[in-house]
Protein backbone atom coordinates (compact mmCIF):
# COMPACT_ATOMS: atom_id res chain seq x y z
CA UNK A 1 0.00 0.00 0.00
CA UNK A 2 1.73 3.72 -0.97
CA UNK A 3 1.80 6.19 1.82
CA UNK A 4 -0.15 9.46 0.65
CA UNK A 5 2.15 12.39 -0.01
CA UNK A 6 2.37 15.38 2.92
CA UNK A 7 2.91 19.36 2.28
CA UNK A 8 6.19 20.11 3.40
CA UNK A 9 6.50 23.12 5.03
CA UNK A 10 9.00 25.54 3.63
CA UNK A 11 8.37 24.39 0.21
CA UNK A 12 6.51 26.64 -1.97
CA UNK A 13 5.06 27.40 -5.85
CA UNK A 14 4.57 30.70 -6.94
CA UNK A 15 3.00 32.36 -10.16
CA UNK A 16 5.73 34.97 -11.06
CA UNK A 17 3.97 36.18 -14.28
CA UNK A 18 1.22 35.17 -16.72
CA UNK A 19 0.92 36.38 -20.07
CA UNK A 20 -1.70 35.86 -22.80
CA UNK A 21 -0.92 35.17 -26.30
CA UNK A 22 -3.83 34.67 -28.95
CA UNK A 23 -1.89 32.56 -31.73
CA UNK A 24 -3.59 33.09 -34.71
CA UNK A 25 -3.01 30.68 -37.21
CA UNK A 26 -0.27 29.01 -35.13
CA UNK A 27 -2.96 27.45 -32.74
CA UNK A 28 -5.87 25.24 -33.46
CA UNK A 29 -9.15 26.74 -34.18
CA UNK A 30 -10.52 25.67 -30.72
CA UNK A 31 -7.83 26.09 -29.02
CA UNK A 32 -7.27 29.92 -30.31
CA UNK A 33 -5.71 31.32 -26.46
CA UNK A 34 -2.19 30.48 -25.17
CA UNK A 35 -1.64 31.44 -21.23
CA UNK A 36 2.32 31.30 -20.98
CA UNK A 37 3.23 30.70 -17.28
CA UNK A 38 6.32 31.83 -15.22
CA UNK A 39 6.91 29.54 -11.73
CA UNK A 40 9.56 29.03 -8.94
CA UNK A 41 9.06 26.20 -6.75
CA UNK A 42 11.04 27.67 -3.77
CA UNK A 43 12.69 25.15 -1.12
CA UNK A 44 12.57 26.97 2.34
CA UNK A 45 12.53 23.29 4.47
CA UNK A 46 15.21 22.07 6.37
CA UNK A 47 15.52 19.08 4.20
CA UNK A 48 16.26 18.38 0.49
CA UNK A 49 13.49 17.45 -2.11
CA UNK A 50 13.51 15.87 -5.60
CA UNK A 51 10.30 17.45 -7.48
CA UNK A 52 9.18 14.16 -10.01
CA UNK A 53 5.95 15.07 -11.67
CA UNK A 54 3.27 17.63 -11.88
CA UNK A 55 -0.38 17.96 -12.01
CA UNK A 56 -2.83 20.71 -13.34
CA UNK A 57 -6.71 21.35 -13.32
CA UNK A 58 -7.79 23.63 -15.55
CA UNK A 59 -11.69 24.51 -14.59
CA UNK A 60 -13.23 25.74 -17.79
CA UNK A 61 -15.62 28.98 -17.79
CA UNK A 62 -18.15 26.61 -19.70
CA UNK A 63 -18.25 24.31 -16.52
CA UNK A 64 -15.40 21.35 -18.35
CA UNK A 65 -12.51 20.17 -16.77
CA UNK A 66 -9.07 19.04 -18.22
CA UNK A 67 -6.73 16.90 -15.75
CA UNK A 68 -3.11 17.06 -17.16
CA UNK A 69 -0.03 14.98 -15.32
CA UNK A 70 2.90 13.43 -16.34
CA UNK A 71 6.83 12.77 -14.87
CA UNK A 72 9.28 15.98 -14.61
CA UNK A 73 8.83 19.67 -14.88
CA UNK A 74 9.77 20.54 -18.09
CA UNK A 75 11.38 17.30 -18.98
CA UNK A 76 13.55 17.74 -15.79
CA UNK A 77 13.19 16.55 -12.27
CA UNK A 78 14.85 19.17 -10.06
CA UNK A 79 16.65 18.51 -7.05
CA UNK A 80 16.64 21.30 -4.24
CA UNK A 81 18.79 21.47 -1.32
CA UNK A 82 17.52 23.94 1.17
CA UNK A 83 17.37 27.13 0.45
CA UNK A 84 17.43 26.56 -3.52
CA UNK A 85 15.05 27.24 -6.11
CA UNK A 86 13.69 25.97 -9.44
CA UNK A 87 11.99 28.52 -12.25
CA UNK A 88 10.29 27.55 -15.47
CA UNK A 89 8.14 28.57 -17.82
CA UNK A 90 5.61 26.52 -19.82
CA UNK A 91 2.14 27.51 -21.01
CA UNK A 92 -1.50 26.09 -21.10
CA UNK A 93 -3.95 26.46 -24.25
CA UNK A 94 -7.63 26.77 -23.82
CA UNK A 95 -10.80 27.32 -25.89
CA UNK A 96 -12.18 29.94 -23.62
CA UNK A 97 -10.93 31.41 -19.72
CA UNK A 98 -10.52 28.90 -17.50
CA UNK A 99 -9.13 28.31 -14.01
CA UNK A 100 -5.58 26.30 -13.36
CA UNK A 101 -4.97 24.33 -10.17
CA UNK A 102 -1.01 22.98 -9.92
CA UNK A 103 0.49 20.64 -7.45
CA UNK A 104 4.02 19.63 -7.98
CA UNK A 105 4.90 15.67 -6.42
CA UNK A 106 8.10 14.47 -4.93
CA UNK A 107 10.01 12.78 -2.06
CA UNK A 108 12.04 13.94 0.75
CA UNK A 109 15.52 13.33 1.69
CA UNK A 110 14.05 10.65 4.26
CA UNK A 111 12.38 8.98 1.10
CA UNK A 112 8.72 10.40 2.52
CA UNK A 113 6.34 11.46 -0.12
CA UNK A 114 5.46 15.13 -0.92
CA UNK A 115 3.98 17.50 -2.44
CA UNK A 116 3.14 21.06 -2.72
CA UNK A 117 0.32 23.17 -4.42
CA UNK A 118 0.48 26.38 -6.62
CA UNK A 119 -2.22 28.64 -5.32
CA UNK A 120 -5.08 28.91 -8.51
CA UNK A 121 -4.68 31.17 -10.86
CA UNK A 122 -7.07 32.87 -13.60
CA UNK A 123 -6.47 32.51 -17.36
CA UNK A 124 -8.64 35.04 -18.83
CA UNK A 125 -9.11 36.01 -22.05
CA UNK A 126 -9.22 39.45 -23.16
CA UNK A 127 -12.78 41.11 -23.97
CA UNK A 128 -13.28 41.24 -27.96
CA UNK A 129 -9.53 39.29 -28.17
CA UNK A 130 -9.85 38.48 -32.54
CA UNK A 131 -6.08 39.16 -33.41
CA UNK A 132 -2.90 38.27 -32.58
CA UNK A 133 -1.60 39.63 -29.07
CA UNK A 134 0.40 39.85 -26.07
CA UNK A 135 -0.30 41.01 -22.80
CA UNK A 136 2.01 41.26 -19.98
CA UNK A 137 5.74 41.92 -20.28
CA UNK A 138 6.19 39.00 -22.22
CA UNK A 139 8.36 37.67 -24.96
Amino acid sequence: MSLPSCELPGLSARLDKLCYHNGGVSLPADKPHAFVYFITLRNASDRTVKLLARKWVLEHEDGSRAVLEGDGIVGETPRLAPGEAFSYNSYHVTGSSAVAHGAFHGVDAYGNKIHVILPPFAMKVPEGQIQENRTGDCP
